[in-house]
């Protein structure tokens, strides 16, 4: 490979193995203003949008151990999502944006060295983000001591509010002094 050309490939796999994630979207037809606006969203959320070359992505996916089925897509106006954020904040902004203006497809991604389909990536779209996700969970942990919380307030409100507590004697110190 020219060494000019290895630069620009270790440059992109630094960037990509800092990234849990790559989505291949195809920018055909986008014009610089959709192209800035999309960019501005993903790095609202923590992912770059990066155009290279095809090849540049097939060596650097290969150095990185990507799937082989992943070359099959790199076909055409290419561009790469990656970043160190949630994967799925990035194709809600991708779907979002495609949505809106027809623009970008979807062609595939990798996850965690897994193959995502464009039906997979769309998933990832609508599962939400990890802090929904965790916020969810929280919800749902907390249920069971809510209700069994609630159960009893309206148990005891029921019967007639809570029990006074009994009044208790003084030690017999405190009596005899």
């Amino acid at each position: 490979m020219n060494p000019d050309k290895k630069v620009i490939v270790d440059q992109l796999l630094g960037r990509i193995n800092k990234s849990p994630y790559v989505l291949l979207v195809d920018y055909t037809g986008m014009t610089v203003p959709q192209f800035n606006e999309i960019r501005k969203r993903l790095r609202g959320v923590g992912s770059n949008l990066h155009v290279t070359k095809n090849s540049y992505v097939k060596a650097a996916g290969t150095d990185r151990g990507f799937p082989e089925e992943l070359n099959a897509d790199l076909k055409g106006q290419t561009a790469i999502v990656f970043g160190e954020s949630d994967v799925c904040r990035a194709a809600q902004v991708v779907k979002k944006f495609r949505t809106e203006t027809k623009k970008p497809g979807i062609k595939s991604g990798v996850l965690d060295g897994t193959l995502l389909s464009p039906e997979k990536v769309e998933t990832l779209a609508d599962v939400g983000s990890r802090e929904d996700l965790l916020s969810t969970l929280l919800g749902v942990i907390n249920a069971p001591g809510s209700s069994i919380a609630r159960a009893i307030r309206a148990k005891a409100e029921k019967d007639g509010g809570p029990a006074e507590p009994a009044p208790t004697e003084p030690p017999a110190e405190e009596a005899a002094a």
